[in-house]
């Protein structure tokens, strides 16, 4: 098993910047791909970006591109989103997740963390 813990969410402004960790312990090296996806109230689950655990690899939806950058340190075991320009519609639930594949919109994790409140006021 692998656990997923997330911190750094928070209340901003719009244009502001918050940045996600994702701490991952257990069995990581299982782990080939890691990423993060969002839920705003009365909405699906979305994908928002995903990396490669080895190849540092990086993948994004189009409405964050040129607004967030995912990365991940190998040695700490820990992923990163960093973002920017935030927009009200950024709001939601950011879930870490992660797997034995490549995160992507068209996988399904094995692991998820609990999910940190990221709210952009306008």
């Amino acid at each position: 098993q692998v656990q997923l813990v997330e911190s750094g969410g928070g209340l901003v402004q719009a244009g502001g910047s918050l940045r996600l960790s994702c701490a991952a312990s257990g069995r990581t090296f299982s782990i080939y791909g890691m990423g993060w996806f969002r839920q705003a109230p009365g909405k699906e689950r979305e994908f928002v970006s995903g990396v490669s655990w080895n190849s540092g690899n990086t993948y994004y939806t189009d409405s964050v591109k040129g607004r967030f950058t995912i990365s991940r340190d190998r040695a700490k075991n820990t992923m990163y989103l960093q973002m920017n320009s935030l927009k009200p519609e950024d709001t939601a639930v950011y879930h870490c997740a992660a797997g034995p594949n490549l995160i992507t919109e068209a996988t399904t994790p094995n692991y998820w963390g609990q999910g940190t409140q990221v709210t952009v006021s306008s």
